[in-house]
């Protein structure tokens, strides 16, 4: 790069630590205050903040590496969680869920619909075990995309026995640190808002530097990776790289890596019904925080409805990208073997100096506001859940914040360890998204549907699942991803059935508080049946509208995301009639969802 791009780079990165630091004395009221912000931040910030959070270096790299070897088909991969889906179901429904309980993490919440009794605090002791795993192996995964892309341009060498992406992920880590260990969500929630700025003004103008400057040729090769290493040249063409409509099989040569989606129909279909269970269910992590910490339930559908309208500007820029690492290849006659290289190659080689360092800067905002969100988040769990609940009850706010802080630091070292085992962004990314995510998945629904299941069910499941994802990363790690999942959900699954049936049912009393302050749709028969007709007419109408407004939401984001993109990609056609489908579907949300966001039910005994 050259020196403006470095200066550019350098602005940013002070101007980061000194935001962070601006409100660390904000953050130091408490550990409310540093996890969740004191309830008090509106919800364009926190719905700002989940854009720039979710929009990570290692999930935009490999997101251009399936655009590359795939063209607009490999959007539709993403439908495994790439593309945020789930903020369809947060949108609608799952976020006033989660708000309700006025928890602080997800393993709190299980005391409400356990007690805080021996079952309740055996899931919520689970739930925090669990959560900090996952949350430990997304920090490695982030990780290593972004020692990947951090390496390309700041030359780190090969020192005392380490790689040069671990020098570049510690640099980038230990900056997030600082402003993320002193000013709690304060901080993260702050810089991810100027990070977000930073971000969206630099997907702008790379996008209008591809429409403008850059087509695709008529014909031409793009690379995949194969099996045994090393990589595959492929042909195809302008029209079929570009097409949006998905195909039932692709060709991918079988030695090649990718090869796993080639049965193209199948896995969309499966990655959907994985979608929607995972929706439904809920999630934990930084996801989740954002809606704890939102001010009520309006906002929590605000918030998420920001939140997904800037998530669509991602997939522009991706696309805008994957074009041009093409058009550099057919220039130079030099193609990209690595698609996970694509995005360093590109900016080196085609972004011009000044514009290289903005997005070079904003790139490096998107590294630090993943790992920020992650990291606070999963330290809450150490702290409030583990620390505070079982170990230390009586601990000062003063103790609490030692361990915020040092819990912090703990796990970004252990996932900055992990990541010396880890070579292969995508592998690591559906491992996390097919494996964990599913050791999750099957207890997280049935909470909210199912009044039977117990907190020993729930911590079976999710133990059994924890562990078969595990088992299945060490034994057969090569397995296609839906075997990978089948697997994992089915263990989880035998585990919750098995743990909620040999166990007494949670008390009659802990259910109807949790019902009434809830009020989730599914098998509540025997709960619902203890409040007045008035209430539950009032509750079930507001149900029947939250299940039609998300089978609008679910296609309405799935169709904004293409809509963009296929700007980029010069698709008229398809631009125009998705734009008339988008309209129709934003119709029925205003008309299910939009113009009752006001509306909470009044629960009457």
């Amino acid at each position: 790069m050259a020196f403006l791009d470095y200066l550019i780079v350098v602005i940013y990165l002070l101007s980061m630590v000194g935001v962070g630091l601006y409100f660390q004395k904000k953050a130091s009221d408490g550990i409310n205050s540093y996890f969740l912000g004191n309830r008090k931040m509106p919800w364009w910030v926190l719905g700002a903040s989940g854009m720039a959070s979710n929009l990570d270096v290692s999930g935009t790299m490999i997101n251009v590496a399936l655009l590359y070897a795939f063209g607009a088909m490999g959007f539709f991969i993403e439908i495994r969680g790439g593309l945020v889906l789930v903020m369809a179901f947060f949108m609608i429904f799952m976020g006033k869920w989660n708000r309700r309980s006025k928890a602080m993490t997800l393993a709190e919440w299980m005391e409400l619909r356990f007690g805080d009794g021996k079952e309740g605090k055996i899931a919520r002791l689970i739930t925090a075990i669990a959560v900090i795993f996952s949350s430990v192996a997304i920090v490695t995964y982030f990780a290593v995309g972004t020692g990947k892309f951090i390496g390309e341009f700041l030359g780190f060498p090969h020192l005392l026995g380490f790689p040069p992406e671990f020098w570049a992920a510690s640099l980038m880590i230990v900056l997030a640190m600082i402003y993320t260990v002193t000013s709690g969500l304060y901080g993260v929630v702050w810089t991810d808002v100027f990070q977000g700025v930073l971000i969206l003004s630099t997907i702008i103008i790379i996008c209008y530097i591809s429409i403008t400057k850059f087509s695709l040729p008529d014909n031409f090769t793009i690379s995949v990776p194969a099996k045994g290493g090393g990589f595959i040249p492929i042909e195809t063409n302008k029209d079929q790289w570009t097409s949006i409509i998905p195909q039932w099989n692709l060709n991918m040569p079988e030695n090649s890596s990718y090869s796993i989606y080639n049965l193209f129909g199948i896995a969309i279909l499966f990655y959907i019904i994985k979608v929607i269970i995972e929706g439904a269910g809920g999630t934990g992590g930084y996801m989740l925080q954002r809606f704890f910490a939102s001010r009520s339930d309006r906002e929590a559908g605000l918030l998420s409805l920001f939140w997904t309208f800037l998530l669509a500007f991602r997939w522009p820029f991706i696309a805008a990208i994957a074009i041009m690492g093409i058009s550099y290849g057919a220039a130079s006659g030099v193609i990209i073997q690595d698609p996970e290289k694509v995005l360093p190659i590109v900016i080196l080689e085609l972004v011009p100096i000044g514009v290289r360092g903005l997005l070079v800067a904003g790139l490096m905002a998107a590294a630090m506001s993943t790992f920020d969100s992650i990291v606070n988040a999963g330290a809450s769990y150490w702290v409030k859940d583990i620390y505070q609940a079982f170990i230390k009850p009586e601990a000062s706010q003063k103790q609490l914040m030692r361990h915020s802080r040092g819990a912090s630091v703990l796990m970004v070292l252990a996932g900055l360890f992990l990541t010396l085992n880890v070579s292969s962004i995508n592998d690591i990314w559906g491992w996390l998204t097919m494996s964990i995510g599913a050791g999750l998945i099957v207890p997280l629904l049935i909470r909210w549907y199912w009044w039977r299941l117990n907190g020993y069910g729930f911590s079976a499941g999710v133990a059994g699942g924890m562990i078969a994802a595990i088992i299945q990363k060490i034994v057969f790690p090569d397995i296609t991803e839906y075997y990978a999942f089948m697997f994992v959900t089915g263990i989880s699954l035998i585990g919750t059935l098995i743990g909620t049936f040999t166990t007494k049912p949670t008390d009659e009393k802990i259910l109807l508080n949790f019902y009434k302050t809830t009020r989730p749709f599914g098998f509540w028969s025997n709960v619902k049946s203890k409040l007045v007709e008035n209430t539950l007419l009032k509750i079930g109408k507001e149900n029947r509208r939250d299940l039609i407004a998300t089978f609008f939401a679910l296609p309405w984001q799935l169709v904004l995301f293409l809509c963009l993109m296929t700007i980029v990609l010069k698709r008229w056609e398809s631009f125009l009639i998705l734009l008339v489908v988008l309209a129709v579907l934003s119709i029925g949300l205003y008309y299910f969802w939009y113009r009752h966001l006001s509306t909470e039910v009044k629960v009457e005994e």
